[in-house]
């Protein structure tokens, strides 16, 4: 099926429900004409969305199944997970409201590894007390990696930025320990592919930020800019991807520096995740790249500081749902032109071309 045809499904995952999780996603799909785009699917409580909708004062109705196999087009489906009553204490996370996190976040991967749905799009968790609760996990992208048997990129994007990150939800004491040549090699490889395959970028160029201050100042301020980063560079831009760096992270992110590539990638959270947000915090979606499946949220967390106040907004959480329906009509697009793509061979037995379709 072509991607014109299909009407993409979008799975949603609740988070923490005493954050501003379902006010986000509620308000995304808010608009009565969603459903011409997409076909939405919650994965949580219809008494708790219920409830939630009368106190932010939102207009709209949601068409309730037990199984995702039953949901309709033209709706925003709601898989109801409990049905029992929920408490919910704005701002403050709960045994309880922790537990529907991991539940929804568990029910909705499950339907995006089944195929029931074709992206999924995750709203903010308590990484915190998930853990307490057993989560083995600090994020959704271990948690995914785990299930998919494949390693992926945190990749926060932008229309006009996107920065990777070669270490994650990591103490900073640790971070020059975690990385290595072959892991950058590796990390770059997958953006490349990406950048290719999900953003339509013919010909990536990539830049890559020093660990050190001033980028190690020719070995002055540390060493792993000459002993890691710069080879993994030198090799990859010798096999034909464009890798370019290392860059003092310091004075990278000028619009004169960053707008010349087509992705960043820093060596810690912190380093590219601060100037990202500060750039584009309301533009911002986290992707998960490198993965078989799409995984979108917005860049930002619970924020229990605003929860139940009718102050959040959904801009950032509806950009992660857009994004994830664009990458999936690219990818498709790419996977079907690689199908139908000319092959040229040369023939052994009458030694001249010939080209199969």
């Amino acid at each position: 099926m072509s991607s014109k045809q299909h009407k993409i499904r979008v799975g949603i995952s609740v988070g923490d429900f005493n954050g501003i999780g379902p006010e986000i996603i509620m308000k995304s799909l808010k608009d009565k004409s969603i459903t011409d785009f997409f076909t939405p699917i919650i994965f949580a409580s219809g008494k708790l969305f219920s409830y939630q909708k009368n106190v932010f004062k939102l207009q709209m109705n949601f068409h309730y199944v037990d199984d995702v196999k039953d949901v309709v087009n033209g709706k925003i489906n709601m898989v109801n997970l409990w049905k029992d009553n929920v408490n919910v204490n704005f701002g403050t996370p709960t045994e309880e409201s922790t537990k529907m996190a991991i539940e929804s976040l568990e029910a909705a991967t499950e339907a995006l590894l089944n195929k029931d749905i074709d992206v999924l799009v995750t709203a903010p968790i308590n990484k915190d007390e998930m853990l307490k609760l057993g989560f083995k996990h600090a994020g959704h992208t271990g948690y995914l990696e785990e299930k998919m048997d494949k390693k992926g990129v945190m990749f926060l994007v932008t229309e006009d930025l996107k920065v990777a990150v070669s270490t994650h939800h990591i103490p900073v004491s640790e971070v020059a320990q975690n990385i290595s040549k072959e892991k950058i090699k590796k990390q770059i490889k997958i953006l490349n592919q990406t950048l290719i395959e999900d953003f339509c970028v013919e010909k990536p160029k990539i830049a890559v930020l020093g660990l050190n201050p001033h980028a190690g100042d020719g070995g002055a301020i540390g060493t792993e800019e000459i002993e890691i980063i710069t080879p993994a560079i030198k090799e990859l831009f010798e096999n034909g991807i464009f890798t370019f760096g290392p860059y003092p992270a310091d004075s990278f992110f000028q619009p004169s520096n960053y707008k010349k590539f087509d992705a960043v990638l820093a060596m810690y959270h912190d380093q590219g995740l601060a100037p990202f947000k500060t750039i584009s915090y309301e533009d911002g979606v986290n992707y998960t790249a490198g993965l078989p499946f799409i995984r979108t949220s917005p860049d930002h967390g619970v924020a229990y500081d605003i929860a139940g106040k009718n102050l959040a907004d959904e801009h950032s959480f509806s950009e992660a749902i857009f994004t994830g329906i664009k990458i999936f009509k690219n990818r498709l697009e790419y996977n079907d032109l690689r199908e139908n793509r000319l092959v040229v061979r040369k023939s052994s037995s009458e030694n001249r071309w010939q080209e199969d379709q």
